[in-house]
């Protein structure tokens, strides 16, 4: 039985109901340890708890302010003559949709993001990667505000076994030219677009990324119909939004593995992996100045923002770039309460 299976059997039993006495994730790893058939890592785990926490079939749910983890109550079934859900507007299945279209939508979202997730850490780069921001009671605004991703990059430092080191001469030689010591990129991501959908795909990407340095639609599936290509070439020109294909069909994803396999995967086999995605780029982000306005108002009630920006400065307290799991464990030990950031 592979991890996720086993946890789907053990968390029940462990978290708690309440979603105001959630368990904090180390106490939440002990526990599950003692239960497990082998020794997995606290960062594996962590890792498949976040993951888990996006699944709305899964048992585990994580509070939306604040820290800690709590039983999700799952719901008995979808109707097609039900209000949408947030989680059938995400997932481009608002009419007619059913349990096993949602499972294959989700499925194929999944392994996209652990796919892109990989390859911007393979490119060096820094992603963060909302999850309880879509889950099962979010607020339907999300869809507008908050992005699939955000991809955090330094442009600099010194590189060791230890990461990436933030050199406090070359971030201060930044500061007095006004330079940002790093830049952050809105990023949505989409199995496929359409001539139905692909405005307000891209108008969702756009929205989301009025409080970074710049925006990205990026879509799995090629885009077959040139004039809908052409379509978005124009509009990510006249926005200022960067639009990229990995063009992988939708048949190929069903074929991967899940995406939490795709996660563990040894940089060889990713590598291979890799060898489906033919990158195309329609449209280069057009760069501009950090909205403080604009991220204070998204910060407000969120807790991924908050954790976001306060991973930043986290980073540039302690003058290394950490990647995402690295400071989820520091997490843990943090108070949760919104912090100033150090513009």
């Amino acid at each position: 039985m592979n991890l996720r299976d086993q946890l789907k059997d053990i968390l029940p039993e462990i978290l708690p109901s309440n979603p105001a006495e959630p368990i904090k994730g180390t106490e939440l790893i002990r526990l599950v340890k003692f239960s497990l058939k082998q020794e997995y890592s606290d960062a594996t785990l962590r890792y498949h708890f976040s993951i888990m926490c996006c699944d709305p079939a899964s048992p585990i749910a994580k509070v939306e302010q604040g820290q800690g983890y709590y039983l999700r109550r799952l719901p008995t079934g979808l109707s097609s003559s039900g209000p949408a859900t947030l989680a059938q507007a995400k997932l481009g299945l608002l009419f007619e949709t059913t349990p096993e279209q949602m499972d294959r939508a989700l499925a194929r979202t999944l392994k996209f993001r652990a796919i892109y997730e990989r390859d911007m850490d393979l490119a060096g780069r820094f992603p963060f990667i909302f999850e309880a921001s879509f889950a099962p009671g979010a607020p339907y605004e999300n869809l507008w505000k908050c992005p699939d991703a955000a991809v955090l990059d330094w442009g600099g430092g010194e590189i060791s076994e230890n990461g990436l080191a933030l050199s406090p001469r070359l971030l201060e030689q930044k500061r007095m030219m006004g330079v940002p010591p790093f830049t952050m990129t809105s990023v949505k991501l989409k199995i496929a677009v359409s001539h139905d959908s692909y405005r307000e795909d891209f108008f969702q990407a756009l929205s989301h990324a009025r409080w970074g340095h710049g925006g990205e639609l990026v879509i799995a599936a090629p885009i077959l119909d040139e004039q809908l290509a052409e379509e978005l070439r124009q509009l990510g020109t006249e926005f200022g939004l960067g639009i990229q294909v990995y063009n992988i069909d939708e048949d190929d994803l069903d074929d991967l593995p899940p995406g939490y396999i795709i996660q563990q995967m040894t940089p060889r086999e990713f590598e291979a992996l890799l060898a489906r995605v033919k990158r195309q780029r329609l449209t280069s982000s057009r760069p501009r100045t950090l909205e403080w306005r604009l991220i204070e108002q998204v910060r407000q009630g969120n807790a991924e923002f908050q954790e976001l920006f306060l991973w930043v400065q986290r980073c540039l307290e302690d003058g290394k770039a950490y990647r995402r799991q690295e400071f989820a464990t520091l997490m843990d030990n943090l108070v949760s309460e919104p912090v100033p950031i150090v513009k």
